[in-house]
């Protein structure tokens, strides 16, 4: 038998044999040298690594029954105009807030700029909306996939019936984004470029009845703002959700392929409750804020090789003009998507969840040690932003070696 055989028949045996209850223990193990990409592994592994799936396999079935009827009424109470007919009530936001829906009354009424009415709420949602449309419409341009036709439109929303802003990118013209900022909260404007190295053209939206992947992970972003107040959406999120989406939209797996929609925003959700701290620029200095976390490699570089260190140091070269974007975005930014799924398979399977994340950034910059050691400031800032194609196995590999 193959070594690819086997570790195939390992992930058979802990995810699609007789036990009802899953080792997670042992599923990490496996998960952090690699998911096989074949069958529904990967989606699987990663439900359960971020907790979205408890691993009692029976209790699956109520799980994902409860969360996508939830989500569904997200999108209700949510993401359609205000006066829609809907099941009433209301839900809890993340943050602890209830956001209600019902029928239309006078303060509700589209002219309305009463601080309570629905409509005022709609039109200050578009605010941040611009934003989330302008990064979404170019989410992973070295992939086809996001610009294609998802087989399991939300039907409530393509079929618009002649209501307007069902579809969230009707709401925003994408001609006004070119001076949009990114608010980080706690702390003012940043930045976009910081964040970002994309700029391709926008990707264009689907007819009615039919919408394109990256329509459905706008509709995320979107209801991931709504329930977070707190936080609301800033730049880069598009790149932690796409990998997590695309996973879940590629299941081999039709009946868990036609719910990826609801299962991606859960484990995006549970994933950010892990690294909402690099957002906030108010924990920056936090121990799980994203100034603590470049000091992390700074120290492991230092001691790793104090040459490189020094000369870094002696360029001014800071860690933020390069290990930023790297740790906020979890590398998904300086890979190509396939290996971005291989590195997040052993960052999710990690209980430290973030230490070999930054063990796998600091061997980045050894690899590089040559070309480092011999390259003016400029060389190695363009080296450290525009990392140069190499085997992801290779850096994986460099990473698990180091103590």
């Amino acid at each position: 038998m193959s070594i690819f055989k086997a570790r195939v028949k390992e992930f058979e045996d802990i995810l699609t044999g007789p036990q009802d209850f899953i080792d997670l223990k042992q599923l990490r193990k496996l998960a952090f040298n690699g998911v096989p990409d074949v069958q529904s592994f990967r989606a699987l592994s990663w439900k359960l690594l971020l907790g979205y799936l408890g691993p009692r396999r029976s209790s699956w079935t109520t799980t994902l029954a409860q969360k996508r009827a939830l989500y569904k009424q997200f999108i209700e109470e949510l993401v359609l105009p205000p006066g829609h007919e809907s099941n009433g009530g209301g839900v809890d936001g993340g943050d602890g807030d209830k956001v209600d829906s019902g029928g239309v009354g006078l303060q509700d009424h589209p002219l309305s700029e009463g601080p309570e009415s629905a409509w005022n709420t709609f039109f200050n949602d578009n605010e941040f909306l611009l934003q989330i449309d302008k990064d979404v419409r170019r989410l992973c341009p070295d992939i086809s996939f996001f610009q294609q036709p998802t087989d399991y439109p939300c039907e409530i929303v393509v079929h618009s019936k002649g209501e307007h802003g069902r579809r969230l990118h009707e709401r925003v013209v994408p001609a006004v984004l070119s001076s949009a900022n990114v608010e980080r909260k706690g702390l003012g404007m940043t930045k976009i470029n910081l964040i970002t190295k994309r700029s391709v053209e926008n990707y264009a939206a689907m007819e009615e009845g039919q919408e394109a992947h990256w329509e459905v992970v706008q509709r995320i972003l979107f209801i991931y703002a709504k329930l977070n107040p707190g936080q609301g959406y800033v730049q880069g999120m598009n790149e932690i959700v796409g990998p997590i989406y695309y996973v879940m939209a590629s299941d081999p797996d039709l009946s868990y392929r036609a719910h990826a929609e609801a299962d991606c925003f859960f484990c995006f959700t549970a994933l950010m409750s892990e690294i909402r701290d690099f957002f906030i620029k108010t924990l920056d200095d936090a121990e799980g804020g994203i100034k603590f976390m470049m000091a992390r490699l700074s120290n492991m570089l230092k001691s790793k090789d104090p040459s490189i260190y020094e000369l870094l140091r002696s360029q001014e070269l800071h860690p933020q003009y390069y290990s930023f974007r790297w740790l906020t975005l979890l590398l998904s930014q300086e890979f190509p998507l396939p290996d971005v799924l291989r590195i997040w398979d052993s960052v999710f399977a990690d209980e430290q969840r973030f230490d070999f994340l930054i063990k796998i950034c600091c061997s980045m910059i050894l690899i590089q040690r040559d070309a480092i050691l011999e390259n003016d400031f400029a060389s190695n800032v363009k080296l450290l932003q525009n990392y140069p194609p190499i085997d992801i196995n290779v850096v994986i590999a460099h990473a698990g070696s180091l103590a």
